[in-house]
């Protein structure tokens, strides 16, 4: 950010800027938004992000390429600090699968 403009990274391999899509249910006021997330994640790399459900990031995590995450209603998902997601797709059970 500079002089409060967000600017796009050098080090992005891509011009395009990431899709990121976040569930209004447990991402839509800024203050759950902020209790969701350690640290911002590292998406220098990332192409996509969808988070459906109640989810948080600990601190350090990075996303790359494709990444989807979705805890069912009642299921809470909790990505460790320093978790590296790439290409992958994490359900209510934990489960990580490249897709």
């Amino acid at each position: 950010m500079q002089q409060g403009t967000l600017v796009m990274s050098p080090q992005r391999q891509f011009d395009t800027t990431p899709l990121v899509k976040l569930g209004s249910s447990h991402f839509g006021k800024v203050k759950d938004f902020l209790k969701r997330f350690g640290t911002i994640p590292d998406m220098l790399e990332l192409d996509h992000l969808s988070v459906s459900g109640d989810v948080t990031f600990g601190r350090g995590v990075v996303l790359k390429g494709t990444v989807i995450i979705i805890a069912n209603h009642g299921d809470r998902i909790d990505i460790p600090a320093g978790s590296i997601l790439e290409n992958k797709i994490v359900s209510g059970n934990m489960r990580i699968l490249d897709h």
